[in-house]
């Protein structure tokens, strides 16, 4: 009998017995062994199986089995400086992840981890945790600048080269490229397959194989295709795809009015930017003989060629929704659709979906209809023309859309009425101002330009939030599956940080941190509107807010203190307002129970991966704005700005200069003191002068650098606004506690901005050749001990 088969005997014997440990002769009679020599055997196999710890002695010298921990699934979330974070449930706090207790785990892998210590509330410490196995790899591909290794080379290690990662979060990692698939040339944007990732000895190493090449590093707008392809985000539809949105006809037909009531006499508008062109949204307004308000918003039927399971579907399904960059928008549906047929472009006949409600004096809709439709847009309006007309009574606009200008009267009245309704119940108002990149043929940011918005946007606003909120209660009321836009209150601690930071600068809040109702933080915001703390408040309350999502459950939306709210107005760039007209359909054709169970099994994961898509497309379009603002500001460095102080954190100052530039101020930087954060106050505090910088504060400021690379700006301060100075921290002893008490703030600061790491500074040819052998000779060495 080898050893192999003996282990597994006394594996099944130890496993399938009541008895937990057992001494020898109690394993060796269970086994029938009488021979000496037999018993000898298994005394020496129970020994390698101890080396192994497949079993174990007790403090009696019998054998168990050693106890299995109890392994935890979560997500882990890896910090530059080694250790990592597992989240295991949103709602509870994560576990601490040691260095040396990662096992190799990646940003965002799925893993299994082992508790080692428990949380203690007493000592206000978190649980500790050990990765025991990675279950999923989140990054299986990645872009990357490749740089090429010489023919010498290539031959040596059987490796073309090194591909930098272009995702910050991945810049510290090595990333080796295999000498086989497409061998690019130097300087190439490349998307490398990974095949290996880090193990022992080779933690900041991984190893993949080229599959495509996107473009040269000096090929223009590729710094923003670098980011989306570092995103994931498809750049191109597949061929089927595009082979079915060819398949669609150009113009509606008489088939496709089947089941339609046809609205095409109506007075019927499209209003957006002058430069959209996938118009999905149109509406009409008149006032009633009664004095209400009939509100008509007509939407296009994406859904009608967007069939279920259709290849089209697949593709807008995986991008979840459309992506709008500086100069290019990636569309969530193909342009042939989305700018042709789908758009509601004017004077033509559109398929669309429509909800039609009537409103009265108080903003209420005391009735409404949902329905399929066909209509004909009168005319293709601006934002631009209705301000025109509304707000600056522009003589010849007006006479331009004479014909017009009564219903836009009307939409206006309509507007303030829905306005001061969703102000009454609460909906919480924070000022956001957008700003507009304008850059030239070849990418260069030229300029940067404020956003405003006028009575014209503010009134399609409304118009679309009360379309989303009827349905989604005409659908809720019925108690059909359906798919809302959920905003859950504010958790109880980010409340209890807002109450001790809005009492410490004498600002009353009522109600509870668990009760508190979005009426509360209204009166917070309007108690403060005209105040010096506008700004600090109005940031602490965002930061204290939960992100919105989609879901299958109804929780409502509160920052708009809606009860009921989903998305039904923009199905050509949203693929959940897709859902819901596909489910408007559905129940109106079949409303069966098998019908609603159905949609009660698909709409979970449809909702969770919209989620997850809208907030990849919103970190792209956050990293391409910072990246070309950071470009904008590069032939900048050396002037002198005003600006605000927009957040304060231990390592510095944020610093907003009026065109919605941001950068730091690092506290290493600040000369006059040394700074204490004073987290309740979100303010840095000088230790021998009380020297105070707290959010909102007026600076002057120069710029120091600009790095398009990092999408970053640094500052350096010119002087600020006097303001009441905090309570001075007390100082210290010597200047030993106090450097010392430096190096701790650094070790300790979680949000210090990430510095590109030696690998990516050194990422020339011949990186990797010489020193410690590269990472793929480990693998292959493996493989041929294996």
């Amino acid at each position: 009998m080898t050893k192999e088969t003996l282990k597994e005997k006394i594996l099944f014997f130890i496993e399938n017995n009541r008895k937990k440990s057992f001494s020898m002769e109690e394993i060796a009679e269970g086994l029938g062994f009488q021979k000496s020599e037999d018993f000898k055997l298994l005394v020496q196999t129970i020994a390698q199986m101890e080396r192994e710890q497949s079993v174990v002695f007790t403090k009696k010298g019998k054998v168990k089995l050693p106890l299995q921990p109890i392994l935890v699934e979560g997500i882990f979330r890896a910090n530059e400086r080694g250790f990592g974070f597992v989240t295991i449930d949103p709602e509870e706090d994560d576990i601490y992840i040691p260095k040396e207790a990662t096992g190799y785990a990646m940003d965002g892998d799925t893993v299994a981890i082992d508790i080692i210590k428990t949380a203690d509330t007493f000592m206000d410490r978190g649980a500790e945790g050990k990765v025991m196995e990675i279950r999923q790899r989140a990054v299986t591909q990645l872009a990357g600048e490749f740089v090429a290794y010489t023919d010498e080379e290539i031959k040596e290690t059987d490796l073309y080269g090194v591909v930098i990662p272009k995702d910050k979060k991945m810049s510290h990692f090595k990333v080796y490229a295999a000498a086989e698939g497409v061998r690019p040339v130097d300087g190439s944007i490349v998307l490398i397959e990974l095949t290996h990732y880090p193990e022992k000895s080779y933690a900041t190493s991984l190893e993949g194989i080229i599959k495509q090449v996107i473009g040269h590093k000096n090929d223009p707008g590729m710094d923003i295709l670098s980011i989306v392809v570092a995103n994931g985000i498809p750049t191109k539809f597949p061929d089927d795809v595009l082979s079915e949105a060819d398949a669609v006809p150009d113009a509606i037909s008489e088939k496709d009015l089947i089941g339609r009531r046809d609205l095409r006499d109506q007075m019927i508008v499209t209003i957006d930017g002058e430069d959209a062109k996938d118009l999905d949204d149109a509406v009409t307004v008149k006032k009633l003989a009664n004095g209400h308000y009939f509100l008509g918003v007509h939407i296009a039927d994406v859904s009608y060629y967007v069939t279920e399971g259709s290849q089209l579907d697949r593709e807008a399904y995986e991008r979840g929704t459309s992506v709008y960059l500086t100069d290019r928008v990636i569309p969530m549906i193909p342009q042939r659709l989305s700018n042709g047929i789908c758009s509601l472009n004017p004077h033509v006949p559109r398929l669309t979906m429509s909800c039609e409600m009537e409103i009265d004096g108080t903003g209420k809709v005391i009735s409404h209809e949902i329905f399929p439709s066909v209509i004909q847009t009168s005319e293709r309006m601006t934002y631009t023309a209705v301000n025109q007309i509304l707000e600056e009574q522009d003589e010849e606009t007006m006479q331009r859309y004479e014909a017009l200008v009564p219903m836009f009267e009307a939409m206006k009245e309509l507007h303030e009425i829905l306005e001061m309704m969703r102000i009454r119940r609460g909906a919480i108002s924070f000022e956001d101002r957008e700003a507009r990149i304008l850059v030239n043929p070849e990418g260069h940011p030229l300029d940067i330009q404020l956003r405003s918005r006028g009575v014209g946007e503010r009134l399609i606003e409304s118009f679309m939030l009360a379309a989303n909120e009827t349905v989604a209660q005409h659908y809720s009321d019925r108690k059909f599956p359906f798919i809302y836009r959920i905003h859950e209150q504010p958790k109880e601690e980010k409340m209890q940080r807002f109450f001790d930071f809005a009492s410490a600068l004498g600002i009353l809040v009522k109600g509870t941190k668990g009760t508190i109702t979005p009426k509360d933080l209204q009166k917070v915001i309007e108690q403060v509107e005209d105040k010096p703390e506008s700004a600090v408040i109005n940031t602490m309350l965002l930061r204290s807010m939960q992100q919105a999502r989609y879901s299958e459950d109804n929780f409502g939306h509160y920052g708009l203190a809606a009860e009921y709210y989903t998305h039904f107005t923009s199905p050509i760039r949203r693929y959940p307002d897709l859902i819901v007209h596909r489910l408007i359909r559905s129940y109106g054709e079949d409303p069966s129970e098998s019908n609603q169970s159905y949609w009660a099994s698909e709409l979970p994961e449809i909702a969770d991966h919209s989620s997850k898509m809208e907030r990849r497309a919103v970190e792209t379009e956050r990293e391409v704005d910072s990246m070309k603002k950071a470009e904008y500001m590069l032939d900048k460095v050396g002037e002198e700005f005003d600006g605000i102080i927009s957040s304060v954190v231990k390592f510095g100052l944020f610093i907003e200069l009026p065109n919605t530039v941001e950068g730091l101020i690092h506290i290493n930087e600040l000369k006059q003191d040394y700074f204490h954060f004073i987290e309740n106050h979100l303010a840095l505090v000088g230790e021998r002068t009380g020297l105070t910088f707290k959010i909102g504060q007026k600076v002057r400021v120069k710029v120091v650098k600009a790095d398009p690379v990092e999408r970053a700006v640094d500052f350096e301060l010119i002087s600020a606004e006097e303001v009441t100075s905090l309570e001075k921290p007390q100082a210290r002893k010597n200047g030993k506690d106090k450097n010392q008490q430096r190096s701790r703030d650094r070790r300790s600061d979680k949000n210090k901005r990430p510095k590109r790491s030696d690998e990516k500074r050194s990422g020339k040819k011949g990186s990797g050749k010489k020193g410690k052998k590269p990472f793929y000779k480990g693998i292959k060495n493996k493989k041929k001990k294996k």
